[in-house]
């Protein structure tokens, strides 16, 4: 019996400690070099391999372009993973890229499609294991509301609708928080009519860092930029300033 209860013991301690703590960062607006720096800070290593995933542009080169040139003098290994590839070009599973990175960063663009691409190609699943693995998933615009329960896109025809994310947080969120002057008011109108959850909203240079799916701290690339928490009392809105930490951009 004594064997046994040790045994337990010992499996539930390999248990705990063998957890990894999930760390996502989510900012407002587009990559940018000072985001990218503070993303090779979660990771805690020397030179960590960050992984950009421009799915939202149709692996636009222009776009990955400018990726490598953000991370030009960062001590970072960057990465891209394309999904516009064949068989006979791409010889490493989408999982197998993601799993051996420190850091992915998920560009913007169009989030609808970028889901959809995603659940075809089973890489939301990917993103998850990486996610659970305790590989910090970063993103801003697209790439911070696809990682939500819902928000609200310009991904379709004529006006911002409501996107469902893979709800890795179990939040509502609005990038563009206050640079796209519908955002603001619309997110509040789908909070106080229950479209939407209680959420966070970032500033395009601002963002929060998530531990474990609860709220962490907030950090920003200048002193006007802010991220808030959204939610609703008594039939009014409530928002509530984070106050950030200031990076260096």
């Amino acid at each position: 019996m004594k064997r046994v209860l040790l045994l337990m013991i010992v499996c539930y301690s390999h248990f705990v400690f063998s957890q990894k703590d999930k760390t996502l960062f989510a900012y407002g607006g587009q990559v940018t070099k000072g985001f990218i720096k503070y993303t090779a800070e979660l990771t805690n290593k020397k030179k960590p391999k960050i992984c950009f995933l421009p799915t939202a542009t149709g692996d636009s080169e222009y776009y990955i372009n400018y990726w490598y040139e953000l991370c030009s003098g960062l001590e970072v290994e960057p990465k891209v993973m394309k999904v516009w590839i064949n068989s006979t070009t791409q010889k490493e599973s989408f999982e197998e890229v993601l799993m051996s990175m420190d850091a992915i960063i998920v560009g913007g663009g169009n989030t609808l499609n970028m889901l959809a691409i995603w659940k075809a190609q089973e890489i939301d699943l990917a993103l998850k294991k990486a996610y659970d693995k305790g590989i910090i998933i970063a993103g801003g615009s697209a790439g911070s509301l696809c990682w939500f329960k819902a928000g609200t896109t310009d991904s379709r025809p004529k006006e911002l609708t409501i996107v469902k994310g893979l709800g890795f947080l179990d939040y509502s969120h609005c990038p563009h928080y206050h640079s796209e002057k519908t955002r603001r008011p619309l997110y509040h109108k789908n909070i106080l009519e229950k479209k939407l959850a209680n959420g966070y909203a970032c500033d395009d240079k601002s963002g929060i860092v998530f531990l474990n799916g609860k709220l962490s701290k907030s950090v920003s690339l200048d002193s006007e930029s802010f991220s808030y928490y959204v939610h609703q009392k008594n039939g009014k809105i409530i928002e509530e300033k984070l106050i950030p930490e200031i990076l260096e951009e």
